[in-house]
């Protein structure tokens, strides 16, 4: 590989490690080829994944309380009464 293509793995893993979905990454790596654009195309993406983000943040936030709470309420013992397992059966 020459310099230029380990460049654009080496974006195209940053990007992933941010968590950037693949549709997302060949936008910015046409928008990083263009020097002709403005950053404001840039930004928008980068803000249209922090609100995605932040939406998972707190679904999982969600989740995590709930089994929290359910694993509270569990004693853990040798007792055959499980809450999480009746939680998870609704």
């Amino acid at each position: 590989y020459g310099e230029a293509h380990l460049q654009r793995l080496q974006f195209i893993r940053h990007a992933r490690d941010l968590g950037f979905a693949l549709e997302d990454i060949n936008a910015l790596l046409r928008l990083w080829g263009d020097r002709e654009r403005s950053s404001c195309e840039v930004k928008t993406l980068a803000l249209d994944h922090i609100a995605m983000l932040d939406r998972k943040i707190a679904e999982l936030q969600v989740m995590r309380a709930s089994l929290t709470d359910l694993a509270d309420r569990c004693q853990g013992d040798d007792r055959p009464h499980c809450p999480i397992l009746e939680g998870l059966a609704g």
